[in-house]
């Protein structure tokens, strides 16, 4: 018991305190994925189309965060336990939120060696894919279509064409991509000729 609340008098004391409770909740969130409560992937780093990484050089941030937490929470901690001095205690805050910020950067370093990279979709990946119209009709400033990626992964998108005859569920040949008006342009095309048989 005694070394039990030497252990706690330190977790509380400051600096410690300071990242006590961000380590609970830390602990209790990364508890909530480990049962499937939070229903979120450890590496999912939050890409989407043209998007890039939530977290610090491609890490999630919930990774790069809750290990800065440990590291800080760790060498303060050590510091409470140690001294009593609050210089040093203070010099010990200090220490911890460089270490936390370079064990961070380090990890980031090593989930790059480590992680194959992940290749993040972008609009030109649409190019020259069938898409299934999904609004009522496509025109040249109105119109939505389904397109689907080659992870599987699906999107609606901003289509127009020229041309008449789309209308909701028939296909179309994406053949362009407008970057001022961040539309796709299409023209009507047989599903069965697609050779990504993302059509149907």
């Amino acid at each position: 018991m005694g070394d039990f609340g030497a252990f706690t008098r330190a977790a509380l004391a400051f600096p410690a305190v300071l990242f006590t409770f961000a380590l609970l909740v830390v602990a209790a969130y990364w508890l909530l994925v480990l049962v499937g409560g939070a229903g979120v992937d450890i590496l999912d780093g939050g890409e989407g189309v043209d998007g890039g990484s939530a977290g610090a050089a491609g890490l999630p941030v919930t990774v790069t965060l809750s290990l800065g937490v440990l590291i800080a929470w760790t060498i303060t901690l050590t510091g409470a336990a140690l001294t009593e001095s609050p210089r040093l205690r203070a010099a010990a805050l200090g220490l911890a939120l460089c270490a936390a910020w370079i064990g961070a950067r380090a990890a980031a370093r090593l989930a790059r060696r480590l992680l194959p990279p992940e290749r993040v979709a972008s609009r030109d990946d649409f190019v020259g894919r069938v898409c299934v119209i999904r609004t009522g009709r496509v025109t040249d400033d109105f119109g939505q279509a389904e397109v689907r990626a080659d992870d599987g992964s699906t999107a609606v998108v901003q289509v127009r064409t020229q041309e008449s005859g789309l209308t909701a569920g028939s296909s179309a040949l994406i053949f362009d991509y407008d970057a001022d008006g961040e539309f796709f342009r299409v023209a009507p095309f047989d599903a069965a000729l697609d050779p990504h048989g993302a059509g149907a």
